[in-house]
């Protein structure tokens, strides 16, 4: 419990002290110009159906160090009350990263970018197991929520962190394999997903909104706002356009990123939202929530369907514990609840969505962590990750544990198949480290 304490600490309740204001400076300072925002390069760049922002729009930003007297601070804020009919609620999107490396995969060494360009995707591949730790990512100043690999540029991952960061990897890179850093939250993120159209991350925290970031140019493109503290997000497997949320509040929502709104509300007076996964076809989603308050387990995993906005079934599980993550099997008609219980359990995906009493996957920890787990692209492998810091391997017909690997001191809390290479997987830890196995 302390350490779930440790982390939570200062990300968004506790805002700092105002500062006093500086006394002007008798000379301007000069300009670092290391600190100014990376510039792309002007090569074309493929066209995305992603939105981005118009940056002739934007606000420049004072100069570091340039005195600003207090009759232009004034002159400035009738300006933009002018403009602005309600200044409070405007979203300043401004460019908010540190560059360190590179995203390109030139920068990779020929037998690794030969392996990802050669090897058959999906089920035609053979599964492996992953043994030993590969590449070691130090970064995040605090625990690490999610990590998630591109699809389109399989070289690349993402991390988010509850030091308010998201951290992109260039894993195999023989020179500096932390890409670059975004900062565009001012609370601790929770989830981050890639976008199937390009190189393009969602993320989602404590700031109560999600948000869509241009890896390449280093940009917000869009900031979806909410009501509620925004604990998962999740891609429509077939439009990206789409996107699921799900909340402090029990609020689930269904977003499009090309208008920014909302086109969905499922509502049911839940918990907090802890997880959501679409089902293989896109039909239908399942949702994990809170029910510990009520002490019921009414409503702790429900079936949606996506399009009525009416829960399918929602006495799906009926112990009473939380479940921190749901995933479908990539070709069964079956998906899986991490439990609370120290446990992984199975459920048909087809109504009435039984719990098959006679099978699940144990032997790792949860301890209130929030623990995930994942199937391998293949389908015949699920690792999860645990409470004593190991990743664990099971067979996932037999639910047979296959290997057991100690990654970290702390909680692995995070567990990502790699998107081509079957005996790669990516992990992350409660304290802060972010691990690739092979």
């Amino acid at each position: 419990m302390d350490l779930l304490l440790k982390a939570y600490s200062n990300t968004s309740d506790d805002e700092p002290e105002p500062e006093p204001e500086p006394e002007p400076d008798p000379e301007p300072k000069p300009v670092n110009h290391h600190h100014l925002p990376f510039r792309p390069s002007k090569r074309p760049k493929p066209e995305y159906l992603l939105p981005t922002l118009d940056l002739q729009n934007r606000e420049e930003a004072p100069l570091p160090g340039r005195y600003i007297s207090k009759r232009e601070r004034a002159l400035a804020g009738a300006v933009s009350q002018a403009h602005e009919p309600n200044p409070i609620h405007r979203d300043h999107h401004v460019i908010n990263q540190s560059v360190l490396g590179s995203i390109s995969e030139l920068d990779l060494p020929h037998d690794v970018l030969s392996s990802m360009r050669h090897k058959p995707k999906g089920r035609t591949q053979l599964s492996q197991i992953p043994g030993k730790l590969s590449v070691a990512l130090h970064g995040h100043a605090k625990a690490v929520n999610a990590v998630h690999w591109s699809p389109t540029h399989v070289h690349l991952l993402a991390s988010a962190g509850m030091d308010q960061t998201i951290c992109i990897w260039n894993v195999w890179s023989r020179g500096q394999k932390k890409a670059c850093v975004f900062s565009f939250h001012n609370a601790a993120v929770k989830d981050v997903k890639w976008s199937q159209q390009g190189p393009f991350v969602l993320s989602c925290g404590y700031d109560c909104s999600s948000r869509l970031i241009d890896v390449e140019k280093g940009l917000e493109s869009l900031i979806f706002r909410d009501d509620q503290v925004v604990g998962v997000i999740k891609f429509h497997p077939d439009d990206s356009n789409l996107f699921l949320s799900g909340g402090s509040k029990g609020r689930l929502r269904l977003w499009d990123v090309r208008t920014g709104k909302v086109v969905h509300e499922y509502i049911r007076g839940l918990g907090p939202i802890l997880d959501v996964e679409f089902s293989t076809d896109g039909k239908q989603f399942v949702s994990s929530s809170d029910v510990s308050g009520s002490n019921i387990s009414e409503n702790s995993i429900i079936a949606w369907d996506i399009s009525r906005q009416v829960p399918l079934s929602n006495e799906v599980y009926a112990e009473a514990y939380t479940c921190p993550c749901v995933r479908y099997h990539p070709f069964d008609p079956y998906f899986v609840a991490q439990s609370n219980g120290n446990y992984i359990a199975i459920f048909s995906s087809k109504p009435p969505f039984k719990l098959d009493k006679y099978k699940r996957y144990e032997s790792h920890g949860v301890s209130g962590f929030p623990i995930k787990c994942n199937f391998s692209l293949d389908g015949e492998k699920l690792a999860s990750g645990s409470s004593d810091g190991s990743i664990y391997l099971y067979n996932s017909r037999s639910s047979v544990l296959v290997k057991k690997i100690k990654a970290y001191e702390e909680a692995c809390v995070d567990i990502a198949f790699h998107p081509i290479l079957s005996n790669v997987i990516a992990s992350c830890s409660w304290n802060g480290d972010v691990s690739v196995f092979e």
